[in-house]
């Protein structure tokens, strides 16, 4: 079973875990077995270089699956930026069809999927956890709403 672990830091613990999807430029199929043994290659570099840990990695023929741990100074947006420019121009070096496959074009498509991974439960876990830690009779909620993005 893969599971993360506590980062002790000087004056913090963490367990960050992120789900990350990444599709390939233009959907093209371009992942099979020599860019996934490439990949995991240049994962593992950047795992020596930075604060990540790839908890796993899996391929599909036009996108590919992250989970990873990392420290709070990395935010999603700097993770993805710093995997995506990484093992772009690493794959793009090291596979030279790849270029002429996706016209010239960057290896990733701009966007990803992200989401975050608890390593206590989910939402409802949390919650009762939060509610349960003092006593029934001593606890009051200020506040419970329904989880959601307005832009």
């Amino acid at each position: 079973m893969l599971m993360s672990i506590y980062i002790h830091k000087s004056h913090n613990v963490t367990v960050l875990v992120y789900h990350l999807v990444f599709p390939t430029k233009y959907r093209q199929l371009t992942i099979r077995q020599e860019v996934d043994t490439k990949l995991k290659d240049i994962c593992l570099e950047i795992e020596k270089r930075y604060e990540v840990h790839f908890v796993e990695i899996g391929t599909d023929h036009d996108h590919v699956h992250f989970l990873l741990q990392s420290v709070p100074p990395h935010s999603v947006t700097r993770l993805v930026t710093m995997i995506k420019s990484i093992t772009a121009r690493k794959l793009l070096e090291s596979i030279s069809p790849l270029k002429q496959e996706l016209w010239g074009a960057s290896f990733w498509s701009s966007g990803f999927y992200a989401s975050t991974v608890g390593k206590q439960g989910n939402e409802q876990t949390i919650s009762r956890y939060v509610k349960d830690q003092g006593r029934a009779q001593e606890y009051t909620s200020i506040h419970k709403n329904q989880l959601k993005l307005v832009w």
